[in-house]
C-alpha cells in the first residue's frame, strides 16, 4: 500500500511542478524555434523570397534596356567590306589599284551600346499586376504552413505529455496490481484464498508491466515526433516537465471564422491574380511602341575609331495570329472561371474543417467532464473492493475488475484530458487564428 500512496505521490508533484503557467512558455519556445528551424517554413521562405524576385523582375520592364558589345570581323566580302571601310572612314574610291568586286581581307573591330526603350505597352501594367499577386499568394502560402506548423508542434506537445502521463497511470496501476498479489499471498498463506487468486493476479501484473513497456515506448516515439516538428533535437529522452492542466469551457465560435484562414486568402488571391492574366493576353492584342538608339565605334585596329549612331522609335502591332491570341483569350477566361470555383470549393472545405474542429472540441469537453468525475468513484470502488477482498468478503474476479476499471478511467481521462488541448489548438489553426500569435 505504501509503494501506491508514493506512486500517487509522485503523479501530485508532477502535476504541481508546474504551476506557474510556465508550460506554456516551454511550448511557447519550442514553436517560435520551429518556426525558424523547420525545413518546410525555411522551404516557403524561399519561396517568398523567390516570388518577390518575380514582382522586381516584372517591374523592370518599366526600365530602358541598355546593351553593350564588343566584335572582331575579318572578310573579303565585297558589300561587307565595303560597309567596313565606310565605317571607318577610311574609304577611297578614288584609291589606284581599287577593285571593289575582290577587296584585300579588311578586318574591323566594333564597339556598341545599344539602348532599347518600350514607350508604350497596353499589356504590361497588367503583367505587373498579376507578378504583385503572385507574391502575395507565396506570402499567404507561408502563413498557411506556419499556421499547420504551430498546430502540429503543439499536438506533438501535448501527445509527449499524454504519453508521460499513460506511463504514470501504467505505474500506479502496476503497484496497485502488486499490492493486490501481496495481499493476496497473505491470504493464500493462512489459507483463505485459493492459488488461482494469486496466480490470476500474478497474470494481470504481468500484463501490467507489458503495458508499461509499451508506454515508455510510447513516450520516446511522441518525443521523435515533437523534435520532427520542431526541426532539432529540442527535446531530449528523459521527456518534458509536467504543467498543470486548468481546462476552461470552450468560447463560441464566430459564424464564418474560417475566413480568416490563409487558404482563403489564396484562394482569393488565386481569382486576382487570373483575373490580371485574362488583362493580360486580351491586351497584347494591342499595338506596342518602342524606342530605340545605338552608339558604335568602328576602327580597323582601335587606334583611331569612328563613331557612328543610330536612333528611331518603331510602332508593332500583329493584326493577325492564326487565332492565337484569341484561343489564349479563352484559356485565361476559362482559368479564371476556374480559381473562381475552386475559391468556392476552398470556403465549403474550410467551413467544413472548422466545423468538424468545434464538434471534436465540444465532444472533448464533454468527455472530459465525464471522466474527471469518474476517477475518483473508480479509485473509491477498488479501496472498497480491496478491503472487502482482504476481509473475504469479495471474489478475486470483483478485484480484478475494479482494478482493470481504474486504470481504463485513469486513461480516458488522461486522453481527454490532453485530447481538449489538442482539439483547442485544432479549433485555433481551422480558424486561422494560431498564425496570427506568433
Amino acid at each position: 500500500m505504501r509503494r501506491v500512496v508514493l506512486v500517487l505521490a509522485g503523479l501530485l508533484a508532477c502535476s504541481v511542478a508546474m504551476a506557474d503557467g510556465s508550460g506554456d512558455a516551454v511550448l511557447d519556445g519550442f514553436i517560435r524555434e520551429a518556426l525558424e528551424r523547420n525545413p518546410g517554413i525555411r522551404a516557403m521562405s524561399y519561396r517568398v523570397a523567390a516570388s518577390q524576385a518575380v514582382v522586381r523582375q516584372a517591374h523592370s520592364s518599366r526600365l530602358p534596356r541598355l546593351d553593350a558589345s564588343a566584335a572582331y570581323m575579318i572578310t573579303d566580302n565585297a558589300p561587307q567590306a565595303f560597309m567596313m571601310k565606310l565605317n571607318q572612314r577610311q574609304l577611297d574610291m578614288g584609291a589606284p589599284g581599287v577593285d571593289f568586286n575582290a577587296p584585300d581581307d579588311t578586318e574591323n573591330i566594333r564597339l556598341s551600346l545599344g539602348l532599347k526603350y518600350r514607350l508604350y505597352d497596353g499589356a504590361r501594367g497588367a503583367r505587373i499586376g498579376g507578378a504583385g499577386i503572385s507574391g502575395q499568394i507565396a506570402g499567404a502560402q507561408e502563413q498557411a504552413v506556419r499556421n499547420t506548423l504551430i498546430h502540429e508542434v503543439t499536438r506533438g506537445y501535448y501527445q509527449v505529455l499524454e504519453a508521460q502521463a499513460f506511463v504514470s497511470v501504467q505505474t500506479a496501476a502496476l503497484a496497485s496490481l502488486e499490492e493486490s498479489l501481496r495481499v493476496a499471498g497473505e491470504r493464500f498463506a493462512s489459507g483463505s484464498a485459493v492459488k488461482t487468486d494469486v496466480l490470476n493476479l500474478e497474470v494481470q501484473t504481468a500484463q501490467a508491466r507489458e503495458n508499461l513497456i509499451r508506454a515508455r515506448n510510447g513516450v520516446q516515439l511522441a518525443i521523435a515526433a515533437l523534435n520532427t516538428a520542431i526541426g532539432n533535437e529540442a527535446v531530449s529522452e528523459e521527456g518534458l516537465p509536467t504543467p498543470t492542466l486548468q481546462p476552461v469551457a470552450p468560447d463560441p465560435v464566430p459564424v464564418d471564422a474560417e475566413l480568416a484562414r490563409p487558404e482563403m486568402r489564396i484562394g482569393e488571391l488565386q481569382a486576382q491574380a487570373a483575373a490580371w492574366g485574362l488583362k493580360a493576353v486580351r491586351r497584347e492584342r494591342g499595338p506596342v511602341l518602342n524606342a530605340f538608339g545605338s552608339a558604335d565605334w568602328d576602327s580597323e585596329d582601335l587606334s583611331d575609331t569612328e563613331r557612328s549612331y543610330t536612333a528611331g522609335v518603331a510602332l508593332e502591332w500583329q493584326w493577325f495570329s492564326g487565332f492565337e491570341k484569341g484561343a489564349k483569350v479563352d484559356e485565361a477566361r476559362q482559368l479564371l472561371q476556374a480559381a473562381e470555383a475552386g475559391r468556392e470549393q476552398v470556403r465549403r472545405e474550410l467551413a467544413l474543417d472548422r466545423r468538424q474542429a468545434t464538434l471534436a472540441l465540444e465532444e472533448a469537453w464533454a468527455r472530459l467532464q465525464v471522466t474527471s468525475r469518474a476517477v475518483g468513484s473508480a479509485e473509491e470502488a477498488l479501496r472498497i473492493t480491496r478491503a472487502q477482498y482482504t476481509e473475504g468478503a469479495a471474489e478475486i474476479s470483483v478485484l480484478l475488475v475494479a482494478e482493470l476499471g481504474l486504470t481504463e478511467t485513469r486513461m480516458r481521462d488522461t486522453a481527454a484530458n490532453y485530447d481538449y488541448q489538442i482539439a483547442r489548438s485544432n479549433l485555433a489553426r481551422a480558424m486561422g487564428t494560431l498564425v496570427t500569435r506568433y
